[in-house]
Formats: structure tokens, C-alpha cells, sequence
């Protein structure tokens, strides 16, 4: 079914162009034309998923790419200002807290247990929003 639907579309344009050069034929069909194009289109949407497929496929095979069996997690990246920033890794059960400026990347501390890390929320527990900030400003002057 699906053979006999592609070598339609890519017969199409030939049997659209053949009619055309029929005597008598006008020198312009639009009905050719949008055949053409369609057949076109799906010609570069079916190439377009083949080689997604081929390429999934391949990479699947490929042991080094495999996301399977990492013992390396970045757990969190906090950005301290230009190329500047603390990460904090673990690794096979150790968590390590890096430093990354410009071109080095440091060991700050080894932390044994995750639950030494004391977790500060940074969000702030009211947001205030442009009213209140308005009154404030007034209220100072």
C-alpha cells in the first residue's frame, strides 16, 4: 500500500508533464505544478525521517554516547557572576562543591553525606509586587 502511494507521488510529476505536452495542451498547468510540489515536499519530509531513523538507530549503538550507567550527576549550578559559578556534583555517592571561574575549575569542600548540606531557601516568602514598592518609595520621602 504504502509502495504503491510513494511510486505514485514520485510518478506524478512525469504524468502531470506528459499531459502537458500533449497537443493541445496549454503551456501552464497550475494542477501539474502543485503535483510537482507536493511530490517534492514529501520526497524531502520521507528523506528528512529517514535519516532521523538511520541516525537514532546508529546512535543507539554507539557505547560511549549511551546515557546508561553514569555515575556522574551535575546536581546543581549556581552562577556567581561573569564565567564565575559554584557547582555541586556527585559522584558515585560523594557530593563535591566546585568552583568554575574563567579556565579553572577548583575543588572547593568534599561533602561525606548529603544531609550536612543545609538547604536555605532563596526565595523570598512574600513577593511584593509594584504597589508596594511604590509605597515604600513614597513613604521614605
Amino acid at each position: 500500500m504504502t509502495n504503491r502511494l510513494l511510486l505514485s507521488l514520485v510518478l506524478l510529476p512525469a504524468v502531470a508533464q506528459g499531459a502537458e505536452s500533449q497537443p493541445g495542451g496549454s503551456s501552464f498547468s497550475f494542477l501539474a505544478s502543485f503535483f510537482q510540489m507536493l511530490a517534492a515536499l514529501f520526497l524531502v519530509i520521507g528523506l528528512i525521517l529517514l535519516t532521523y531513523y538511520i541516525s537514532t538507530r546508529l546512535m543507539r549503538k554507539l557505547p560511549a554516547i549511551r546515557p546508561g550507567g553514569q555515575h556522574i550527576r551535575v546536581l546543581e549550578v549556581r552562577p556567581m557572576g561573569s564565567r564565575k559559578a559554584l557547582i555541586l556534583i556527585e559522584i558515585n555517592g560523594e557530593y563535591l562543591l566546585l568552583s568554575s571561574s574563567g579556565e579553572q575549575l577548583s575543588l572547593i569542600k568534599q561533602i561525606d553525606m548529603l544531609e550536612e548540606i543545609e538547604i536555605i531557601d532563596d526565595t523570598p516568602s512574600k513577593k511584593s509586587d509594584f504597589i508596594d514598592l511604590l509605597k515604600r518609595a513614597i513613604s521614605r520621602n
